[in-house]
């Protein structure tokens, strides 16, 4: 198994759950020329051989972060997207539980984040 799929599986609940529905619903969207490889010691996307994203369980502040590399360029649901103070590229959706995913927002902005790689 490949490091990025255990990272996910040992994961305890809610974030195993909440990891492997986003991993579903970005390869069901980017459905081609994408690996999910282990980066700094997280699952990390890659679209067309460039990072796309990351995913990372925080357990000391219980959330899900699904990170886009270039999420500073992102136009759409800037008001859900979460931009931290040391990040110069990265804005993030967060989740605490499965429910809280917005299918619609979450598609819309890995269909958005795909055309910043040509």
């Amino acid at each position: 198994m490949k490091p990025a799929d255990l990272y996910i599986i040992n994961q305890p609940e809610p974030y195993r759950s909440i990891l492997l529905h986003l991993v579903a619903v970005l390869e069901a969207t980017i459905k081609e020329s994408y690996q999910l490889e282990c980066k700094w010691k997280v699952p990390y996307m890659y679209y067309k051989g460039r990072p796309f994203c990351f995913l990372n369980a925080s357990h000391k502040r219980q959330f899900v972060d699904l990170g886009f590399s270039r999420g500073f360029k992102l136009q759409q649901h800037q008001d859900v997207l979460v931009a931290d103070g040391g990040r110069n590229t990265m804005k993030s959706l967060r989740y605490q539980s499965l429910e809280e995913i917005d299918h619609e927002i979450l598609v819309d902005l890995i269909r958005e984040a795909m055309t910043l790689y040509p």
